[in-house]
């Protein structure tokens, strides 16, 4: 009870594994850059550093990567994977051979007095000295990415060629401007909140302020701006209406022809990224998120529907219609498998068929469940999600179904032989369970009342018999 507040959090972040302090101390880095809680996680950042480096280093920022260091304000815009990228992104595989072509060959001298810089931080470094080797390295290797990835500047194939392949050149120009434009990047990262909760007309003003910046305004670094701002809405296809105000008008054409129409693309990308995600999980069977990207999907489909004035032939158009159409397709076979899953667990089976010992598989029970309540919740998106007909059917026909399955397998535990009643027993508890999810709560507890009533007379006798 002695202890001040700092030595019990030490103590607490001593006792954690090292996976758990390593991963508290990128997440807290993070929160860092992108300006959230700054006060709360500089001082856990402190405690943490202090407990995985020793006393000795105090809080001496990492040295040990100096990529790391010099890529960081990229951190934001990092995808993975191999789903095509956006304006405003960056493929973080891109790095590894930037960084390579900046030491062998584009910023070699800097890069060497750099990693010179960071051996000696042990004895003689600082937060500041860090910071400053940092900043003077990244404006040498921004003035050499950008000297050979701008067209017309002396740029030959042959150089390019060593940097890297397509994917990675293609990055290498956004790296260098948004090196140069670190301090306009920062500027803007702190004049954003941590969240827009409403995405409204004083909010929108607030946010093309904060955007009036020249260095920000160019073609090659709006995106990324705007991609800052994005991260922050709880809706991100509201970012669409930057590009409608700054247009004066929801016309796309209009909205195309200023620099902000970029929003409507990057909208448009990540809606059809999220429908790729849904169509993994539901091809994988997992359906814990499944729910969320569904209503994410849904209220972006609506809203670029419903505030913008978009034309069927237009590409923009065709991109919605194209992503509607993926969704449906994803879900609607997924939709349709699903009474058969939940008949072959509740049918009736024949006495003589069932053997001693058999067994209702419990984990093709909680898939079925899954599955059921994947069709609710796509019931609640169903509409513009184009799948109205199909889910409306598919619920009935569940609702219908395990409504008459349900009362049957209880009246086969009054009347059945009593060597097949633990396996009905399995079906009936499988049963309440779907109409947990069809009919709710108070059913549910009806039928499994009615299931324990439901013991074989014979059995019922010999119970008072004893």
């Amino acid at each position: 009870m002695s202890q001040t507040p700092n030595e019990r959090l030490r103590d607490y972040l001593t006792q954690l594994p090292p996976q758990s302090q390593a991963l508290l101390m990128r997440e807290f880095e993070r929160a860092i850059e992108r300006g959230e809680d700054t006060a709360v996680a500089t001082y856990v950042l402190e405690e943490l550093r202090k407990v995985v480096r020793g006393p000795d280093e105090g809080a001496r920022p990492r040295t040990d990567d100096p990529a790391r260091l010099v890529f960081r304000p990229l951190e934001r815009f990092l995808v993975d994977g191999n789903f095509p990228r956006r304006p405003g992104q960056i493929r973080r595989a891109s790095l590894p051979p930037i960084w390579q072509w900046l030491t062998r060959e584009g910023a070699a001298q800097q890069a060497h007095e750099f990693e010179a810089a960071l051996a000696n931080l042990p004895s003689t470094g600082t937060p500041s000295a860090v910071e400053a080797a940092v900043r003077t390295f990244e404006q040498a290797a921004a003035a050499a990415i950008v000297a050979i990835a701008t067209p017309g500047t002396g740029g030959d194939r042959r150089a390019l060629a060593r940097v890297g392949g397509p994917e990675v050149l293609e990055d290498l120009l956004p790296i260098g401007l948004l090196l140069q434009a670190r301090d306009a990047i920062e500027t803007l990262n702190g004049r954003l909140p941590t969240r827009y909760r409403f995405f409204a007309e004083t909010q929108i003003a607030a946010v093309i302020a904060a955007l009036n910046v020249p260095t920000l305004q160019t073609p090659q670094l709006l995106p990324f701006a705007l991609s800052m701002v994005m991260q922050r809405l709880t809706a991100p296809w509201q970012i669409i209406r930057l590009a409608i105000k700054m247009a004066a008008s929801d016309d796309e054409i209009r909205v195309a022809a200023t620099p902000y129409g970029v929003a409507v693309t990057i909208a448009l990308h990540d809606l059809s990224f999220l429908t790729a995600v849904l169509r993994t999980d539901i091809r994988r069977g997992h359906f814990d998120n499944v729910a969320e990207n569904l209503k994410t999907l849904h209220d972006g489909v609506r809203g670029l529907r419903t505030e913008l004035d978009l034309r069927n032939e237009s590409n923009w158009g065709r991109q919605l219609t194209s992503i509607r159409a993926e969704i449906s397709n994803a879900l609607q076979s997924e939709i349709e498998s699903v009474p058969g899953r939940v008949r072959r667990i509740l049918r009736q089976r024949p006495d003589k068929d069932i053997t001693i010992g058999a067994r209702v598989d419990s984990t093709e029970v909680d898939e079925a469940a899954a599955s059921i309540d994947f069709v609710a919740v796509c019931r609640t998106y169903a509409s513009e999600l184009a799948i109205n007909e199909v889910t409306l059917r598919t619920y009935s026909d569940l609702q219908q179904y395990v409504e008459q399955a349900t009362e049957a397998l209880v009246q086969s535990l009054r009347n059945g032989d009593i060597k097949t009643r633990a396996y009905r027993q399995m079906q009936v508890e499988a049963a309440i369970r779907f109409c947990e999810v069809l009919f709710g709560h108070d059913y549910a507890s009806l039928m499994s009342r009615a299931a324990e009533n439901a013991v074989v007379p014979g059995e019922r006798k010999s119970s008072r018999a004893g």
